[in-house]
Parts: structure tokens; C-alpha cells; sequence
């Protein structure tokens, strides 16, 4: 040892972090155990959830409007470039089976002509665009884009087929010829079990 040199003192570090840490973790996986049949999954064979939107009229809809029909519940925005393939398939869907029976419901996400969503998305006229394709089926709005989270979708278009007692039975996520012979008998098929 050198003259005037200190002596070299180890330092305790303290455990509490990590500590505080641990047990933050176990309280969310406690937490998310405990809530898992409180919050059931959007995906095939679970009762749809319910929604509030509006149509053309500003007057509300939600999943009970369309009780006792089976559903293409469709969630969708002027400004996707896979909506605008997808719609014209879903007319065709559409013009086959009898709106006693069967119903889309086009859910637009769009926010009001001169605006921009989160996400940077410009507003849009939903209106304008069906009529840009000759669209006749329901469309509804929802600028809030609440339906995103009440249905926990990753984007757009996202569409779910729910049968007449309200049970999702096929979820899309991005575009899909819903005229195809596959998509076309799944919908008869439920239809008629439904009918």
C-alpha cells in the first residue's frame, strides 16, 4: 500500500429496484390471469361484441340491429387501397342473398373530409366512395375508430362473419374475394342453418 492512497471500499447495491420490478411484473401476470374470462377474444367461435355506430342518418346501430341475420361486420377507411378492392366482391356477396337474411355492415373508420386520424390518415367521404362503386349495402360511421379496439383489429380492411345468433365465425384480417364459391357457400350455409 502507497502512502496517502485510500483504501478500495466495495459497494453494496441496493436489490430494491429489482425487487420493485419483479413484483410489478407478477402483478401483471397475476392480473391478466385473473381477468382472462372477463374479456373474451375477438376471434371464431366467441359470441361478437357489441358496438354503437351510426348510420347515414346519424341515427346509432349497433350488433342487436341485426339480430336474428347473419353478418359481415367490415371495418374499413377511403384511404386503403385494399377496401376499394375488396367492396366490389362484397356487393356481389351481397346481391345474392336476401336482406332478411344476410347484411354487411360496412364500418368506416374515416374522419371528417379536411382532417387527419392518429395515425396521419386523411379524412374522407365514405359516402362519396360507395357511390364510386356503385356500393348499395349499408355504410356506417364510426370517426372515432372505437370499433378498432372493440373488435382489436390491426388495421384495414378487417372483416368478421358472424352467424344469426351472434357468434363470430370467420375473421379476415386485410382483403378477400367474399364472392368467392368458398365465402359464398360458407355464408349459405349459414343462412340456411340460421334460417
Amino acid at each position: 500500500m502507497t502512502i496517502g492512497a485510500r483504501p478500495v471500499v466495495k459497494r453494496q447495491h441496493s436489490r430494491r429496484p429489482y425487487l420493485v420490478a419483479l413484483a410489478v411484473c407478477v402483478g401483471l401476470v397475476a392480473g391478466a390471469w385473473f381477468a382472462r374470462n372477463r374479456i373474451p377474444p375477438v376471434v371464431s367461435g366467441y359470441p361478437a361484441p357489441d358496438f354503437e355506430v351510426v348510420d347515414a342518418a346519424g341515427d346509432p346501430v349497433t350488433l342487436r340491429t341485426y339480430e336474428g341475420k347473419v353478418l359481415l361486420l367490415n371495418v374499413w377507411a377511403t384511404w386503403c387501397g385494399p377496401c376499394r378492392e375488396e367492396m366490389p366482391s362484397m356487393q356481389r356477396l351481397y346481391d345474392l342473398f336476401s336482406p332478411e337474411d344476410f347484411e354487411i355492415a360496412a364500418i368506416s373508420i374515416d374522419v371528417p373530409v379536411g382532417g387527419t386520424d392518429n395515425a396521419g390518415n386523411p379524412g374522407g367521404d365514405p359516402f362519396a366512395f360507395a357511390g364510386s362503386l356503385d356500393l348499395t349495402f349499408p355504410i356506417l360511421l364510426n370517426p372515432s375508430g372505437d370499433i378498432q379496439r372493440i373488435y382489436r383489429t390491426t388495421g384495414v380492411p378487417e372483416s368478421f362473419l358472424i352467424s344469426a345468433d351472434g357468434i363470430i365465425y370467420k375473421k379476415v384480417a386485410g382483403s378477400t374475394a367474399w364472392d368467392s364459391e368458398a365465402n359464398v357457400g360458407l355464408v349459405r350455409r349459414l343462412v340456411e342453418r340460421d334460417g
